[in-house]
């Protein structure tokens, strides 16, 4: 076995910088004293979702941005812990909806920017057109964003393309009374992890009022490992066995996948090699 305790901090998000940041805060800490490894935070749990949470047109608090992610990333370094981090990042034009990457040292590992834009997405945001992954605690680590996530399979796949075992998808469904997509997103969560054969780690908003997914951690089988209660804040701790992100499915390799397929059903001598 070789586990690694992963964290996701299902919060409340608003368009209160310094409320957002305090959140951001009081998790890093319950994350460390639970001994979590990396702890991942919804999509823009720095600044608000715009659209919903934040007017689309809202200024980039770019100087503010750039010290809280300085901030985030020398408290990781003090606690040891790695972070996936909802942010925005300032271009000319729109700002980019991103995640950034921070190691346990402290050191910010880069950032990723959500690839495929909702159509309310595309009136704040500018799309991202690259998938990056990047090392923690001697693992592959992927992240897609929310939508991108959700219903482009190709964003994991490229992941684990790039030797990803373990996907974080950081995102925010809960602005709208949408219930009805509940069990959508929850068998799109189960399908990136089952047909790649990896752990898919989505880390959603709440709010009191509706929520459209649940925080969820994903095993490589497709089976939920973990999951949070909907509408209320809730910080998600589970060990997770990377040595079970086989890359089996994405690889497609017959005999590692006859066990995720047909379990103890079918033996050896009746799959082709």
């Amino acid at each position: 076995m070789n586990n690694l305790r992963i964290g996701l901090a299902q919060v409340r998000q608003s368009d209160d910088f310094d409320d957002n940041a305090k959140s951001i805060f009081r998790f890093l800490e319950d994350a460390a004293r639970e001994k979590v490894q990396i702890l991942c935070f919804p999509e823009t749990q720095t600044v608000g979702y715009r659209v919903d949470v934040v007017a689309p047109d809202a200024p980039v608090p770019a100087d503010r941005l750039e010290e809280l992610h300085a901030q985030v990333a020398r408290r990781c370094g003090e606690l040891g812990m790695a972070c996936v981090l909802g942010t925005e990042t300032p271009t000319e034009g729109l700002p980019h909806n991103s995640a950034i990457v921070i190691s346990p040292e402290g050191e910010i590992l880069g950032v990723h920017h959500k690839t495929r834009l909702t159509p309310m997405d595309a009136i704040a945001y500018t799309p991202g057109d690259t998938i990056e992954t990047f090392e923690l605690f001697g693992i592959r680590v992927g992240v897609v964003i929310c939508f991108a996530g959700f219903r482009f399979a190709e964003t994991t796949e490229e992941c684990v393309r790039q030797g990803a075992q373990l996907v974080f998808h950081p995102q925010n469904n809960t602005t709208r009374p949408n219930d009805w997509k509940i069990p959508v997103h929850h068998a799109m969560l189960t399908t990136r992890a089952a047909e790649n054969t990896i752990w898919f780690a989505s880390c959603n908003v709440c709010y009191p009022e509706h929520q459209n997914c649940r925080s969820m951690i994903i095993a490589p089988d497709g089976q939920i490992h973990a999951q949070a209660e909907m509408k209320r804040e809730e910080l998600l701790v589970s060990d997770i066995d990377i040595d079970q992100a086989t890359r089996a499915m994405f690889e497609f390799d017959p005999e590692a996948c006859r066990p995720l397929l047909f379990a103890d059903t079918v033996s050896p001598d009746e799959i082709a090699t």
